[in-house]
């Protein structure tokens, strides 16, 4: 009797890059504990994360700076259900989508910057993200990880850096977030 070797399926995975933020309901501790959740995201394996940074917010509505980091994930899941899954993490976190103000404060907002090679038009999921190269909160931490990364359809992150040179952004000290994070779960206690 011949016998055979099951295997489990291994579905390819695509790096995905996800953009972190928030500027409401302790914005240093809701992206870090975004962080933390990205980790346990299905088929999924975070393989980086970039450093806080404090940045000012775009569209010209009055609100507080936010906090903001990327995320390099390795994922099996397609665009679709990574983005499902992103957006059950803001929820989770206490974002209402539907009450909040276009380009408004946030408790969370988590993007889905790219995906692979993935160019999508679908207007409830463009790939790659239609502002990436034109935001210092997503190139300046993917600059953090290589300068010469490409994306497909954007080109290289280092072209785009002069063209927001202008823009408010401060990494935040390491130790800084690291006490703003216990003061957090102190408060929480």
């Amino acid at each position: 009797m011949a016998y055979q070797t099951r295997h489990p399926a291994v579905h390819p995975t695509v790096i995905a890059w996800i953009s972190i933020g928030s500027n409401l309901d302790l914005p240093v501790a809701q992206v870090r504990h975004a962080l933390g959740a990205l980790a346990t995201v299905p088929e999924s394996t975070l393989l980086w994360q970039s450093h806080l940074y404090q940045t000012a917010p775009v569209g010209g509505i009055t609100q507080p700076a936010f906090i903001n980091a990327v995320a390099r994930l390795q994922t099996a899941l397609q665009p679709r259900a990574l983005l499902s899954h992103l957006q059950t993490l803001e929820a989770a976190a206490g974002r209402h989508r539907a009450d909040e103000i276009y380009w408004g404060p946030r408790v969370l907002d988590l993007d889905l910057l790219s995906y692979g090679t993935t160019h999508s038009t679908d207007p409830e999921l463009i790939l790659p993200h239609p502002r990436l190269h034109e935001r210092a909160f997503v190139l300046i931490p993917l600059a953090e990880f290589d300068p010469e990364l490409i994306i497909p359809g954007c080109g290289c992150i280092a072209d785009h850096l002069p063209a927001v040179a202008g823009q408010s952004i401060t990494r935040i000290p390491d130790s800084t977030w690291e006490t703003s994070a216990c003061n957090a779960r102190s408060a929480q206690a």
